[in-house]
């Protein structure tokens, strides 16, 4: 099978690593046939070919920063998404977003990214949209489920070619499609409580929340049950996993 690649902006170990081991967990491959570029450090040079399907995490970067405050890794991290979804969106290859993916498909296809929908970090009430529920990626997903959040910044206004998937009181736009196969959620569909818990410790000096609020936070993840948005992570492995070059024709 030709792997998957994750595309990462997580500088920090605990969480980076955590992340990584999340996706591939879910995807239902073995982490070391889940290959991560870090973005902003490692060259991006990615044949679509050579992949099943592309996924992009969340971290730190946010698109609505202003440029003149964005560290050398974000700017860097930017130049090499840029031209890479130019190609994805023209060929409708497989890729998901999660997070900083959402704003990062969002902008690129022409939607407004800024800080007038945030949410806390921890649980989120999601509904599905009529086509969230007849699309494949949400396949065995009910219409309001619990899934694990936080973020600075959203989708104020969907790209307008957009399809809208899912949506949530607080922040409008919590996942869309582009054209078949190219699409982003604001929720993570890879975090689980203990990976909640990893990063509630790691980014608590990031401006995400009042770091004395931690505990409160961790208790409020372990009060609900979130285990419906790992689901499309295997919904997008079964739905998009080709053979090797050579090999017997995939499904896609």
């Amino acid at each position: 099978m030709r792997p998957f690649l994750l595309l990462s902006i997580r500088a920090e170990p605990a969480a980076a690593a955590d992340e990584h081991a999340a996706f591939a967990r879910f995807l239902g491959v073995d982490q070391a046939d889940l290959p991560r570029l870090q973005l902003g450090v490692d060259p991006v040079d990615v044949t679509l070919d050579d992949w099943s399907g592309i996924l992009l995490g969340g971290g730190s970067f946010t698109w609505s920063d202003e440029p003149a405050g964005k560290s050398a890794a974000q700017q860097r991290a930017e130049a090499d998404l840029w031209p890479l979804l130019d190609r994805v969106v023209a060929a409708d290859f497989p890729f998901l977003g999660a997070c900083y993916g959402i704003g990062t498909l969002g902008h690129h296809q022409g939607g407004l990214v800024d800080r007038s929908h945030p949410e806390p970090v921890g649980p989120l009430a999601v509904t599905l949209t009529e086509e969230g529920l007849a699309d494949p990626l949400m396949a065995g997903v009910p219409r309001d489920f619990a899934a694990y959040g936080g973020h600075k910044e959203a989708l104020a206004r969907l790209p307008a070619h957009a399809v809208l998937l899912a949506t949530s009181p607080a922040c409008p736009v919590q996942a869309f499609r582009v054209g078949r196969h190219v699409y982003a959620t604001q929720f993570h569909p890879e975090l689980d409580l203990e990976g909640l818990e990893t990063r509630i410790d790691t980014y608590a000096t990031f401006g995400y929340f009042d770091p004395a609020e931690a505990g409160t936070l961790r208790a409020a993840g372990r009060a609900v049950d979130v285990r419906h948005p790992m689901r499309l992570l295997g919904n997008f492995a079964r739905r998009y996993a080709r053979a090797a070059p050579g090999g017997p024709p995939g499904d896609r």
